[in-house]
């Protein structure tokens, strides 16, 4: 096949550089993500990390038919991805660059999209959205899409310090020249989340930024993949060692350039995403894990201003008190409830001197603005609790909802119903809703005097399986359960339901129209009901398949 002709220079305006050790399965389809992207591409520069895989023969196949394509291989492997960035980097010709991990892609126009921005309005650095792309369910979630509403320029990210939010490198067109004359490069070696210093090192400058709300990258995630990706590879205690790091060195870049909000938002962004991200998991993990994870995270707290905790979500800032108040790991289930999305608190709902409180034993971990958020912000507890109906009605799967009491508020607002709903995890659509009435439960609340009002609201819900899985897209659909509970005066607060009972088991009920589903209610990481279900036999030789795979992969590792 002939070579394809090179695009005018004077079209030509981006260098894209992609990265890649032992990808040879992925590689190519970035490579060419990049050079679909058309005339605003001059060249794309792919740096081998010293691959003993295929990946060096993938990409000069890929160089001996494409004329934009350049090679560079390294001779030794640098244990990161600073490293390969950096030689691109300094490879590239274009007066713009942009970045591409082997494992992703590039969305169709996302190169012009950006080029376009940075030509309108003199941006050195234009971003747009990202989303994470879950394999092979195809599920998209977005990145940081607060950021990425509507078209906006900003003649410093000092004029929107939550930029800092967004640590990705690969979502985002340079100013090569910008770059050189700050001496902007990403750290080298074997350091882990550079891109959060790479990012740092260029917010620090200054530049002026564009953001525009098109989709230009497409994160694949691929939990089952044999070698995990490094922000995925939580269980090892090193990636927490590297994170942390990472942020100090981010936030040492923002202090050294006089950027003190930016350092102030970093502090912020640390204890509202990447706490409670590692907090979620910590119950999961070893003893030893634990202890090292809390002696490491007090460490990293305790030079944070009382500033940086007040201005961090009420549910970050309360974990972190507790972590800065005790020595020891304790409380990891309370604490991972209060760490998912939306926040649970659990019990004990302690109250010293009248001020609501973590705990009678920890009085110093004062949970401020309970007594005063508006309702739909509180975390409440709402279980959940499934359970089949009966022999009478075998596809019926009956959903015991119960609202928990917190300190009073709920009772002062009136419960009246709640509505069940269970959403597609791939595509977001709406499998059933149910608005139940809740009644009152026994007159005492966690923690509180008798009489004072009722500990729980009930309600009850059914769940048709088989309409379920008749409204399917796949062999094994995931449904996520969540309630809104209403309340006198219009208001409501929507929460997920957290999975109890001795219910999450596996099930096989007879349907009509399938023949047979099969069903396994069950709680996700942060302890949430969601619902797997499957439909027919041909479905469950595919559930059965798939799990004879993942037994298998676990015996060769």
């Amino acid at each position: 096949m002939p070579k394809e002709p090179p695009i005018a220079p004077s079209a030509a305006q981006v260098s894209v550089i992609v990265i890649g050790f032992n990808d040879a399965e992925h590689i190519a389809d970035a490579v060419l993500s990049a050079l679909r992207q058309g005339t605003p591409v001059a060249e794309v520069i792919a740096v081998d990390d010293a691959s003993t895989d295929r990946t060096p023969e993938v990409l000069a196949e890929l160089a001996a038919r494409h004329a934009r394509i350049r090679v560079i291989r390294r001779t030794t492997n640098s244990g990161g991805c600073g490293s390969p960035r950096n030689d691109g980097l300094r490879a590239a010709t274009a007066p713009y660059v942009m970045f591409l991990d082997s494992d992703d892609v590039l969305e169709p126009g996302a190169a012009e999209a950006l080029f376009t921005a940075a030509d309108r309005h003199g941006a050195q650095v234009v971003a747009g959205r990202s989303v994470r792309r879950e394999l092979p369910e195809g599920r998209d979630v977005p990145w940081q899409s607060a950021l990425f509403v509507r078209e906006a320029v900003y003649a410093s990210p000092a004029g929107l310090p939550r930029m800092v939010r967004d640590t990705l490198c690969v979502n985002k067109l340079y100013d090569r020249t910008f770059l050189s004359e700050h001496s902007i490069a990403f750290p080298e070696g074997a350091f882990r989340y550079e891109d959060f210093v790479f990012t740092a090192r260029v917010l620090a400058a200054g530049p002026r930024i564009a953001l525009i709300p098109d989709t230009v990258y497409i994160w694949h995630v691929r939990r089952a993949a044999q070698r995990t990706s490094i922000s995925l590879a939580r269980d090892d205690i090193g990636n927490w060692r590297g994170r942390l790091a990472a942020h100090r060195l981010a936030v040492e870049t923002f202090e050294e350039a006089g950027q003190k909000l930016l350092a102030h938002a970093a502090q912020v962004k640390f204890l509202d995403h990447d706490l409670r991200m590692y907090v979620r998991e910590l119950g999961t993990r070893s003893p030893g894990h634990r202890a090292e994870w809390w002696r490491l995270t007090r460490a990293h707290l305790a030079p944070f201003d009382v500033s940086v905790l007040r201005a961090a979500r009420a549910p970050a800032r309360w974990i972190a008190r507790v972590v800065l108040a005790s020595a020891e790991p304790r409380d990891l289930g309370r604490l991972a409830e209060l760490a998912d999305r939306p926040a649970r608190l659990l019990p004990p709902y302690a109250r010293v001197a009248g001020r609501p409180v973590w705990d009678v034993d920890l009085p110093e971990v004062e949970l401020d603005g309970i007594d005063t958020k508006p309702l739909h912000r509180l975390p409440v507890l709402v279980e959940a609790e499934p359970r089949l109906a009966g022999r009478a009605r075998p596809s019926l799967l009956r959903v015991t909802v119960r609202v928990h009491e917190l300190y009073g508020r709920l009772a002062a607002a009136h419960p009246l119903t709640a509505d069940v709903e269970l959403r597609h995890r791939g595509d977001g659509r709406l499998g059933m809703t149910r608005d139940a009435a809740l009644n009152p439960g026994p007159s005492r609340p966690p923690g509180g005097a008798p009489g004072a009002g009722p500990a729980t609201w009930t309600a009850e819900a059914l769940v048709n399986l088989g309409a379920l899985a008749s409204a399917g897209s796949a062999e094994m659909d995931v449904w996520d359960i969540r309630v809104r509970v209403r309340f006198a005066d219009d208001l409501s607060l929507y929460a997920a339901a957290r999975a109890v009972g001795p219910g999450l088991r596996r099930l096989a009920v007879p349907d009509r129209r399938h023949g047979l589903v099969l069903a396994q209610p069950h709680a996700t990481t942060g302890g949430s009901l969601a619902l797997r279900v499957a439909a027919g036999p041909r479905a469950a030789a595919g559930v059965a398949a798939r799990r004879l795979r993942r037994l298998r992969r676990a015996w060769n590792r």
